[in-house]
């Protein structure tokens, strides 16, 4: 990696920081700079404004958000569980969606640039509906966004608890237990259900 590249990337990292903790609007493009260590004329020079980064940084991370944890579409509390402990190793993945929703997108479908991954998933959803190991009562695209909702209920983004990596262990594993059960009792047929 050259030294312009080396920079480029130090600045998208600095600037993940900086919008996962304060914002769209919050974010400083001085303190993306001096994290970097860069100078603010690198940053419009490469992604032309504020927004324009914010852009940039959003485009890498939403691979992530689709992608964090693979989809097994036969396990799907197992998926959900899997994605808990991704919350709690990267953070800044919700916490960058959570901005993109309450700044960019403020209705709709936020994963539009990601449809095709996401389409994906759907397809394996319905497959697994169409073998019984998945309630066929909603929609592929309902239990994908539901499956995600509840894996967040302790996420960076929760309006109740927001759970930590220095919680206590025990918590988590509480935490992981209630969330497949949720999860099974909800999208998996009672004949299919096992753990229950």
């Amino acid at each position: 990696m050259g030294d312009g590249q080396a920079t480029r990337r130090r600045l998208l990292d600095a600037a993940t920081t900086e919008f996962a903790r304060y914002g769209i609007a919050g974010a400083r493009v001085d303190r993306i700079a001096a994290a970097a260590p860069a100078n603010k004329a690198q940053i419009y020079a490469w992604f032309t404004s504020k927004d324009g980064l914010f852009d940039a940084v959003f485009a890498e991370h939403l691979a992530l958000i689709v992608d964090l944890v693979p989809l097994d579409a036969t396990d799907l509390p197992g998926y959900a569980v899997r994605l808990y402990d991704s919350y709690l190793e990267r953070p800044e993945v919700v916490l960058l969606a959570t901005w993109a929703r309450l700044e960019r997108v403020p209705a709709g479908d936020l994963l539009t640039p990601a449809a095709d991954d996401v389409a994906a998933k759907h397809a394996a959803i319905a497959d697994a509906q169409d073998r019984g190991l998945v309630t066929a009562e909603m929609t592929p695209a309902d239990v994908y966004s539901l499956v995600i909702a509840l894996s967040m209920a302790w996420s960076p983004a929760s309006v109740t608890v927001a759970a930590d990596p220095g919680d206590d262990p025990a918590e988590h594993d509480r935490r992981r237990t209630a969330l497949a059960a949720a999860v099974r009792g909800a999208f998996v047929p009672r004949e299919h259900r096992s753990g229950a």
